[in-house]
């Protein structure tokens, strides 16, 4: 019997937080491993590399449940039990969850979001953290609760600022510490769950 985690993550376009999830899980010491990948956007590029993967990846596609959010929610939610899932890992999923899906996986839903969490939740994090003068930004691993990028803080990184940084330079340095802090922040959630050190 497999007493590893099993964990899906939700995206909604290129996957690449969801790549380097799923490719830190395969290291023979880790506690989890992602079972499920889940896009409500059938285009989104990282279905095919969590296929590429050899993950099961599908599409529950937003479109035809309008605006009845919690339908669209039941769908997935469904989905993740089918496939045991016991902690669930957000990874650009851009959809705002309803209260509903955050209270049936409190406490096992991961969000990773691009700033020093709390400052700037939302969006536009890198131009705010420009245009504030800011030392340094970064990113943040939090558990999801109600509100916007308000849950628990599971662990950050810093990513200095240059001079001449744009949105987009910021954007792709913060997203490399991104890949790495998450990876390390599940495994490290998963041995918990476990009751496994990781030290």
């Amino acid at each position: 019997m497999d007493a590893r985690t099993r964990v899906a993550v939700l995206i909604s376009g290129g996957g690449s937080n969801m790549a380097a999830l799923v490719e830190a899980a395969k290291a023979s010491d880790a506690p989890h491993r992602i079972v499920l990948v889940v896009s409500n956007n059938p285009d989104a590029g990282g279905l095919a590399l969590a296929q590429a993967a050899g993950v099961e990846a599908i599409a529950i596609d937003h479109r035809p449940f309008g605006k009845d959010r919690e339908a669209h929610e039941r769908e997935i939610d469904a989905a993740l039990a089918t496939a045991g899932v016991q902690v669930v890992a957000l990874a650009g999923y851009m959809r705002v969850l309803t209260p509903w899906l955050v209270g049936r996986w409190s406490g096992r839903m991961l969000n990773i979001h691009p700033s020093l969490l709390p400052k700037y939740p939302g969006l536009h994090t890198h131009a705010r953290a420009i245009e504030s003068g800011d030392a340094e930004a970064g990113c943040t691993v939090h558990l999801v609760t109600d509100g916007v990028d308000e849950g628990p803080i599971l662990g950050q990184a810093e990513v200095p600022l240059v001079a001449g940084d744009t949105p987009d330079s910021l954007a792709q340095r913060v997203l490399v510490a991104e890949h790495d802090l998450y990876s390390r922040v599940l495994a490290e959630f998963c041995a918990q769950q476990n009751g496994v050190s990781r030290s």
